[in-house]
């Protein structure tokens, strides 16, 4: 039987199963089949052009993370900023800009940061200089999504959600049914708490977000629409602190 893919996008992914690599904690066939997942291979490029040696072709995903390992890569953490809320980014503009782009990206303890580009099944990580960044702390996350996930409920009940997105009624009426996600070892069990119920959040966001189900006016689908920002920053803050070992508390 093929397994399903993983709910985890690319980023927390690589944060999650290099950073227990980087830290001998898996061995590299396993890391490398729980980041590609179902794509068909993972690169990595432009490594060479930040002094990191060899040339500029893309290479493996192992061969890029064994050069990051020996520039002193000890943890890789990830990021979900959008325009306006660059959470987990920390410069310089040209890393911000690429990964603002992808929506996602991962940044590491030696100074380098990873944004996917995908093209079909095939995703290449393109390397840039990254800064250190400023990060929710997971508790800081975690409340932030509890508050978020309470007040949106309220404010999509009042719009009615029952009558213009059921499906979106369930989720919000059954918030503790959540499929199991898998993590390697390393990750506090809280985090990998966190990035479920994130992900959860994102998913009702994105379902609520599909279309204007009922709605009569352009303040009704506006007010839908601003009764959603507040979960889908604290989706995104909650994967970041999930997938971010720098802010992670003891396991």
């Amino acid at each position: 039987m093929v397994p399903s893919p993983s709910p985890l996008p690319a980023s927390l992914r690589l944060a999650w199963w290099g950073t227990a690599w980087l830290r001998g904690e898996v061995v590299a066939d396993l890391m490398l089949d729980a980041v590609i997942d179902a794509d068909a291979t993972h690169t990595v490029t432009g490594l060479a052009a930040l002094g990191l040696g060899g040339d500029d072709a893309a290479q493996t995903l192992i061969g890029g993370l064994g050069r990051l390992r020996a520039e002193g890569a000890t943890l890789i953490g990830a990021a979900y900023p959008v325009a306006g809320d660059a959470v987990g980014l920390g410069g310089p503009a040209a890393f911000n800009h690429a990964a603002l782009d992808a929506r996602e990206a991962v940044v590491t303890d030696a100074g380098i940061g990873l944004v996917p580009v995908r093209v079909g099944a095939v995703l290449t990580w393109q390397g840039y200089a990254a800064h250190r960044r400023q990060l929710p702390d997971v508790g800081e996350a975690d409340r932030g999504l509890r508050t978020a996930l309470l007040e949106t409920a309220q404010a999509l009940a009042d719009l009615d959600v029952a009558r213009w997105r059921p499906d979106v009624a369930d989720r919000l009426m059954n918030l503790r049914h959540r499929g199991p996600l898998s993590a390697p070892p390393g990750v506090p069990t809280r985090c990998v708490d966190l990035a479920a119920r994130g992900l959860q959040a994102a998913e009702i966001v994105d379902l609520a977000s599909a279309d204007d189900g009922a709605a009569i006016s352009a303040g009704e689908i506006r007010a839908r629409q601003d009764a959603l920002v507040p979960l889908a920053r604290a989706a995104r803050r909650a994967l970041t602190a999930a997938g971010s070992p720098e802010v992670w508390p003891p396991v």
